[in-house]
């Protein structure tokens, strides 16, 4: 609801402040309210001023101590005072074009001191040197400063493409870096897992080797037992024979198509025989030799 004013009488409404002259001159501030003047006596309303919170926005573009081209957003928040409505009225024709210039003055006069990365973080610090510069000023001309909060820093658009390059070059630095170490740990586990399969594939074949083995005496001793005049050759030479033709069996039955040639005659047969026989015999002596030292 505006204000109004009839010559004999004027209603100034919640929030704002009247100024009231006779012939010309201050005389008094009116409150909210009906007020009532003597048109006869020179007593007039010369205006009404508002004290709720008003908002300005500023722009400065300046230059960084690293010779970045920045612009600045700045949102100014202010007020008449009540007390001091005169000094608002009379003093200044535009308060905003004042607030502005200050505003460009002391920006002006900072942010040249300081790079890029410490104007974004010490923007607070750019925001309380403004705000403690006009509160000087606009309150010797009945203006409170509430508020100074910088909205936005605004760089070049090719410095702000270069940043986002940086960046991006830094993360995918790093995500080089954290490849490359889970690259690192997945072939030590592969090497320990092929590690531990070739020790447990050692200890199977040990193992069938020795069952084989045991196997091979219990046969031979069971052999001597249950028939006369046999010796122990004897009965190893019809094992090897046995082993023998099953292994040419078990060739012929492999579905692969690879040729294996291998001598075939009892003579060889005999020859592989006296072979096992020497290595068992080799093996025995050296560890009757091994106890005995």
């Amino acid at each position: 609801m505006g204000n109004t004013w009839f010559g004999l009488c004027a209603c100034v409404d919640q929030a704002s402040i009247g100024v009231v002259e006779r012939w010309g001159r201050f005389e008094k501030v009116a409150p909210p309210g009906l007020h009532f003047f003597n048109p006869f006596g020179g007593e007039v309303l010369a205006g009404v001023l508002s004290t709720r919170i008003q908002s300005l926005e500023v722009r400065i573009e300046t230059k960084t101590k690293d010779n970045v081209f920045v612009q600045l957003i700045c949102s100014i928040q202010y007020r008449v005072v009540k007390m001091n409505a005169d000094d608002a009225f009379y003093e200044l024709q535009n308060p905003r074009e004042q607030i502005q210039a200050y505003v460009f003055d002391v920006v002006r006069a900072i942010v040249p001191r300081m790079t890029l990365d410490e104007l974004f973080e010490q923007k607070g610090e750019v925001a309380k040197a403004v705000l403690e510069e006009l509160e000087k000023v606009m309150g010797a001309y009945g203006y409170s400063i509430e508020h100074i909060l910088m909205v936005d820093i605004i760089p070049d658009s090719s410095v702000r493409r270069a940043m986002n390059e940086i960046n991006a070059a830094q993360r995918l630095q790093l995500a080089s870096v954290y490849k490359g170490e889970a690259e690192k740990v997945l072939l030590v586990k592969r090497a320990e897992a092929e590690a531990e399969a070739k020790y447990l594939g050692g200890v199977g074949v040990a193992k069938q080797r020795q069952a084989i083995t045991d196997g091979l005496r219990e046969n031979i001793l069971n052999f001597s037992h249950k028939v006369e005049g046999t010796s122990s050759k004897e009965v190893m030479d019809l094992i090897m024979i046995t082993q023998y033709f099953d292994t040419i069996k078990d060739l012929g039955n492999s579905s692969n198509n690879t040729t294996v040639f291998i001598p075939h005659g009892p003579g060889h047969v005999r020859d592989i025989g006296d072979q096992i026989r020497s290595g068992l015999m080799e093996a025995a002596s050296a560890k009757i030799d091994g106890a005995t030292n």
